[in-house]
């Protein structure tokens, strides 16, 4: 007689019985040997041996089952999930730390060796090891913080030089650091993973995206490519791509871009590198930094049966992380936040009902209309932004 114990791969992948399938099925084989009277529940020997048997079975089809979904980065967890993308080129990122672009200003040429500098705080931030100031008279690179983890600087607060160089007169940060990261959480490498396809696709533009996506530190990423003669409706100019990068080094980022695009197209944007090529020659790579759009929340809620305030923290935090979720152009529309804000398939969203709720940009007024972004601007929002009320 053929087992109904094992697993089972056809088209729609692999699938294999519950325990107390595999336990009835021993049962019944037992009681086809013994005769159909012989006791076999649970406070039985026979009885608890056959469980013991149908649940090393049931551990050995659930390891098939994870060994057969580790050869997809759609399904891999852990470490098979880390062996899986390297196929791609890429890898999981380790815990990294805080990066802010910094403008440099000081006498032309000066060389700039192993550079340091602080915030308002006492923070030190790492320059790229050699720096040398151009015929400008200013350069802007991507400083590293010396600490791990998501060290946050708001914009003009870094502009002490800890180590004094000749030559070396002036820096401050424009915008805010970008935070830091832990190390790569399974969701987050399977969007990159995904990304990382489009490197060698057949469209040239989606390389440079793909590209520059995979780059470490890169958080959000939106591109635009305009190929008609005349600038469109977000100002690019014809035959120019622009991209808008959250995180990563500036000069890893203008270098990916020279090397991917094709001879001839124009970058646009408000960050300018000069990338050298193979032969010497010096070009001119522009991009932009997102402009942060600060969302606050202020919100109603009444409390119903089981309310507890350990949920005000939850609601709070799944309402920053959708907004900080949202890509770079997309605008905040009002009547998406009540699905965060009611936490979703959570058990807990039926303690509460929210009553009221108003949204606000920046130092803007609280309404309840979508907040529009335009095409190079980010959303984010603090949890320490949401205010709610409780009411009974």
């Amino acid at each position: 007689m053929a087992s109904q114990t094992a697993p089972t791969i056809d088209a729609a992948g692999i699938r294999a019985p519950q325990f107390a399938d595999i336990l009835t099925w021993l049962q019944d084989q037992y009681r086809a040997i013994y005769g159909a009277d012989v006791y076999l529940e649970a406070d039985s020997q026979d009885g608890q041996f056959l469980a013991l048997v149908a649940a090393a079975i049931n551990d050995s089809n659930t390891a098939c089952i994870e060994v057969y979904n580790s050869f997809s980065p759609a399904t891999a967890q852990g470490h098979a999930l880390s062996l899986n993308v390297k196929l791609n080129g890429i890898r999981r990122l380790v815990p990294t730390a805080s990066t802010v672009d910094l403008l440099l200003g000081g006498t032309v040429g000066t060389t700039i060796t192993g550079g340091l500098v602080t915030d308002a705080d006492g923070t030190q931030w790492r320059l790229p090891d050699t720096v040398t100031i151009p015929g400008t008279g200013s350069i802007t690179v991507t400083a590293t913080c010396v600490k791990l983890g998501a060290i946050e600087a708001a914009a003009g607060t870094i502009t002490k030089i800890a180590t004094p160089t000749f030559g070396w007169q002036t820096v401050t940060n424009p915008s805010a650091a970008v935070p830091g990261s832990p190390v790569e959480t399974d969701a987050a490498l399977r969007v990159r993973q995904s990304r990382s396809v489009a490197v060698p696709s057949q469209s040239i533009f989606e390389g440079i995206v793909g590209s520059v996506a995979n780059l470490a530190g890169v958080t959000r990423l939106r591109g635009y490519e305009n190929d008609s003669d005349t600038p469109d409706a977000n100002g690019v100019p014809g035959h120019h791509i622009a991209l808008i990068v959250e995180g990563g080094d500036v000069a890893a980022i203008a270098n990916t871009i020279a090397i991917k695009k094709t001879p001839g197209t124009g970058t646009a944007g408000d960050v300018v590198q000069s990338v050298a090529d193979a032969f010497g020659g010096s070009h001119i790579i522009r991009f932009s930094r997102p402009t942060v759009a600060n969302i606050k929340i202020n919100m109603t809620i009444q409390a119903l049966t089981g309310y507890s305030s350990a949920i005000l923290p939850r609601i709070r935090q799944a309402i920053a992380d959708y907004l900080n979720g949202l890509s770079i152009g997309e605008s905040v529309l009002y009547s998406k936040l009540f699905v965060p804000a009611n936490l979703g398939n959570d058990s807990v969203g039926m303690t509460y009902a929210i009553t009221a709720m108003t949204v606000a940009r920046d130092a803007g007024a609280y309404g309840t209309s979508n907040v529009v972004l335009a095409f190079d601007e980010a959303a984010a929002c603090d949890v320490a932004d949401i205010a709610i009320t409780v009411v009974t």
